[in-house]
């Protein structure tokens, strides 16, 4: 490419694109907003480079520890609190280091657009002892990938690359460039550096010390800080998609850019502090950067004056900095759009049913977490992948096989096999009572729709063993699987009545794919107005394509209606009526 091509990228379609740049040979990742389209967008390189789902982040995470021991640069990608469950694994290769690069992406998520809590991947990369680097838009997003990798064969560490929400949805210009062919690194067999067994971690742990100090000292001199000298009265440390918020805010201010954020360029950050009048220190969450700096006896200004919650802003900066008393129309007061199942899900039929025996939901992360919300108001806890059915566990264990009868546990099939199964294993073989509902929608739905092991197609579009979710729970050791349409509601309620009287597991598969998958023409249904008896039945499951005209009966809209038929089958008065079958 003899001249460089400027396009305009997403944050992720830009970490993707140096990656790709990079030489990356082996990604894997597990989806979750918002880090989900990085692998998207990486897969249409797939003629010069490997990229994969996995099961879950820790397993992804090991196969690209396992292609970087085996001597090419590789990469897994998750979301913030996909990090927890790479934890095991990243925090043992810190100790082993690299023979081909290793970047571990991690896409924070400030203002919890999408996510069950606001952790700072930075404090997790700290106590791991991981290099991090931070970019604050979409060019440095992709040079900084780059960067990441050349570092990491560099000082032999795995690093971190932090990105959030804001980046990764966020557009800006990026330079194309060409592929680096990296030759691959020879394998040596090297059991005191890659056996993590005690003797030989504390001898690395000694070494990764040592490879720190360095890497914190070259931190002084690396292109990713950088120094914007201005007006010195005030100076500003600060680094990712804030960066972008002080340049507005404050035009004429000193700023020290920092690209990586762990470890500090200590040197650096004391030069620049002794150069400014009033120092700030300017990072959203947690205080990662500001409590490094005072504990060196320089003195700044941090959390005092910002917030440790959510997205900062430019404005935001100038009332805590500048003191400046904005007048700042106030928004127009848009309808609430509460978080709701889509028409036609079938999730909402499963929790109809579930809320009209009564019964108390241990919920899980995805679509089927919005079961949670009015009108169907059907779960009662949500933590984690996979937690829906060690919760229930833990219920039964606390009260008894005769409380946990009025509960289930839900959990979608993506995420069944994510951390769902070893919690399944966990109830059979100690000897639990409970039922376990998996939803099963042939699809990673809530982060838009990417196969997984039990959907019979890869990342990169090949045809693939799908897993068999009744046999796997059978495998197991559940006597009891019985597989239901999810709107079939006269079986689902016997089945649920049934299996929940059960004293030993049990697991009930409600096998109907999401009705966003099929581009086939949907059967639609209309409300007569004239047998309409106003009673609300048809209501009650909240399906957002029906509503109520003023004089209280019901209305279908039939530009959102997909054709599920549960309203009709709620409806004992015949006011709904199938008006166009599907193949229509």
């Amino acid at each position: 490419m003899s001249e460089k091509k400027k396009v305009i990228m997403l944050g992720n379609e830009a970490i993707a694109r140096g990656a790709y740049e990079a030489g990356v040979k082996v990604s894997a990742a597990y989806p979750g907003t918002p880090s989900t389209e990085i692998s998207e967008y990486l897969v249409q390189y797939k003629e010069e480079l490997y990229c994969e789902w996995s099961p879950n982040e820790k397993v992804a995470t090991e196969v690209a520890i396992g292609a970087s021991v085996a001597g090419v640069r590789a990469m897994s990608c998750m979301k913030h609190v996909g990090f927890n469950v790479a934890a095991d694994p990243a925090y043992t290769v810190s100790y082993m280091g690299v023979n081909g690069g290793l970047v571990i992406v991690v896409a924070d998520d400030p203002g919890l657009y999408s996510s069950q809590n606001e952790q700072d991947t930075r404090m997790v990369a700290r106590a791991a002892q991981l290099p991090v680097l931070e970019p604050s838009d979409s060019f440095e997003a992709k040079e900084f990938m780059k960067q990441a990798f050349e570092l990491s064969e560099q000082f032999d560490r795995p690093f971190v690359f932090r990105t959030t929400t804001r980046l990764a949805h966020s557009q800006g210009v990026v330079e194309l460039e060409d592929r680096e062919e990296v030759k691959d690194k020879p394998y040596e067999k090297d059991v005191r550096r890659t056996v993590m067994m005690p003797a030989n971690a504390k001898l690395r742990h000694i070494e990764i010390e040592k490879r720190n100090l360095e890497l914190m000292e070259a931190a002084n001199t690396l292109s990713v800080n950088r120094v914007e000298m201005n007006d010195t009265k005030i100076g500003v440390i600060t680094s990712g998609i804030p960066y972008q918020y002080v340049k507005e805010a404050l035009p004429e201010a000193s700023v020290l850019k920092l690209g990586m954020v762990n470890p500090l360029p200590r040197r650096l950050i004391e030069d620049f502090a002794a150069k400014v009048e009033k120092l700030y220190i300017i990072e959203e969450l947690d205080p990662v950067i500001e409590e490094q700096v005072k504990s060196w006896g320089i003195k700044a200004t941090g959390k005092e004056i910002f917030t440790v919650q959510g997205e900062y802003s430019a404005n935001m900066i100038r009332r805590a900095v500048l003191g400046e008393k904005l007048e700042i129309r106030t928004p127009a007061k848009a309808p609430v759009r509460p978080p709701i199942l889509c028409p036609g899900c079938p999730h909402r039929s499963v929790y109809y049913v579930v809320k009209k025996l009564g019964l108390h939901v241990a919920g899980d992360i995805g679509c089927y977490t919005l079961g949670a919300v009015a009108p169907l108001s059907a779960v009662d806890t949500t933590i984690c992948m996979g937690a829906s059915i060690s919760s229930l566990h833990g219920m039964e264990k606390a009260k008894g096989k005769e409380y946990i009868k009025n509960w289930v546990a839900a959990i979608g099939d993506s995420t069944f096999l994510h951390t769902g199964v070893n919690s399944l294993m966990n109830m059979v073989y100690n000897k639990a009572t409970g039922t376990v509902l998996i939803l099963d929608n042939s699809t990673t739905g809530m982060t838009g729709h990417q196969d997984h092991a039990a959907t019979g197609k890869t990342l990169q579009g090949d045809p693939a063993y799908a897993i068999d979710i009744p046999a796997l729970c059978r495998a197991i050791g559940v006597k009891n699987v019985t597989e239901v349409n999810a709107f079939d509601l006269t079986v689902l309620e016997k089945a649920l009545k049934e299996e929940v009287e059960r004293d030993e597991v049990s697991v009930i598969i409600t096998k109907t794919p999401c009705v966003l998958l099929s581009k086939e023409k949907k059967p639609l249904y209309t409300a007569l107005e004239d047998k309409c008896r106003k009673c609300g039945m048809c209501m009650k499951p909240g399906c957002p394509a029906m509503t109520r005209r003023e004089n209280g009966t019901i209305r279908i809209d039939d530009t959102m209606c997909t054709g599920c038929g549960l309203c009709k089958d709620l409806c004992k008065f015949d006011a709904i009526e199938l008006v166009k079958a599907g193949d229509e």
